[in-house]
């Protein structure tokens, strides 16, 4: 038997469109909905904590611009101030260093820390300017000055104030913190200078030069072991500097020892 449809017949489609035409619109207002509920929380927080919420606002916009504040009006100043008085520091500084003469040397490496002709000395300008790039630098100068001059607790305390980043002046310092000691008769906190100042740069003018100076020192502390560990490091990784060459002798004393 054949079959047949009855007029007026349609799918079931337009009817299961609908259906979710209508779930479509039930979740669209569903989720306006809950963004209606969480912008009115907000609101309600925000109403409820408007004045802690602007205080900090203010704070910070407050802080922002007294840190510009202080960076233009303050610290801007005091630097390039720090770098004219430091100038004049650095002359007497140099002079003394070509002088051949020794109380000449003195009295400019005097000159120097004290200051002269109307400027600061180093000593002046770190103490006034210890927040700016001069003032710190200061510190290192100071402290060679002092050094130069036999005055080595003075020179440790400079030179320990002097912080910085420079492949060379950051292990000079150091090392010459470690001379200071040694000179006054610590050779204990010498030896832990030396083997600051040989890593904290690796470099071939200065790293050379303060494990010498670290296998040396360990060798009169009778520390052996140690002394080995520095010069055979100096071998390994600088066999072309005059230091290892140096080194020869030292390795054999700290074997027999």
């Amino acid at each position: 038997m054949a079959s047949y449809k009855k007029r007026g017949y349609k799918s079931s489609k337009k009817a299961s469109d609908n259906d979710q035409g209508q779930n479509h619109d039930s979740t669209t207002a569903e989720v306006f909905e809950t963004l209606d509920q969480k912008a009115n929380k907000t609101e309600e927080f925000v109403s409820q904590y408007q004045k802690p919420i602007f205080g900090v606002i203010i704070v910070i916009i407050v802080g922002v611009i007294g840190f510009l504040g202080y960076q233009k009006l303050i610290l801007e100043p005091n630097e390039d101030e720090a770098a004219n008085e430091l100038n004049q520091a650095q002359v007497y500084f140099k002079s003394a260093i070509e002088s051949q003469n020794k109380p000449m040397k003195d009295s400019l490496y005097t000159l120097a820390i004290n200051g002269g002709n109307g400027k600061f000395g180093f000593v002046d300008i770190a103490d006034q300017f210890g927040s700016t790039k001069s003032g710190n630098l200061a510190n290192y100068y100071a402290g060679m000055s002092y050094f130069k001059l036999s005055e080595y607790k003075k020179a440790i305390e400079y030179l320990d104030n002097f912080k910085a980043d420079d492949q060379i002046l950051m292990p000079i310092a150091k090392g010459t913190i470690a001379d200071a000691f040694q000179q006054i008769g610590q050779s204990d906190k010498a030896l832990s200078y030396y083997e600051k100042a040989a890593k904290m740069k690796s470099n071939s003018f200065t790293t050379p030069k303060y494990l010498l100076k670290a296998g040396i020192t360990a060798i009169e502390l009778g520390q052996s072991k140690v002394a080995v560990k520095h010069l055979k490091n100096l071998k390994e990784h600088y066999p072309d500097s005059q230091e290892a060459k140096d080194s020869e002798v030292y390795m054999g004393q700290a074997n027999a020892m």
